[in-house]
């Protein structure tokens, strides 16, 4: 699955944050992951009150759906 099969700036809030989940990463552990990306940068985007930049979201798309088969990825993405 790739980047390019998904506009990411329309993946929900709401699919944002179970992509993270169903990836098995906390908020802590994206923080840690993710170069300069903090916490209240995930909330804001899982909360819908801010988005994140395009090339921020494709670094976290890219790290969770790693953790994902395509089929999971799609149907999250799909339904939420």
């Amino acid at each position: 699955m790739s980047v390019s099969d998904f506009d990411l700036a329309d993946v929900s809030p709401m699919a944002w944050r179970l992509l993270r989940v169903a990836a098995g990463f906390s908020q802590r552990d994206v923080e840690r992951a993710v170069d300069d990306l903090m916490q209240a940068h995930l909330s804001m985007l899982e909360s819908g009150s801010r988005g994140l930049s395009q090339s921020r979201r494709q670094v976290l798309f890219e790290l969770y759906t790693d953790e994902l088969d395509p089929e999971q990825v799609r149907a999250i993405v799909d339904n939420f």
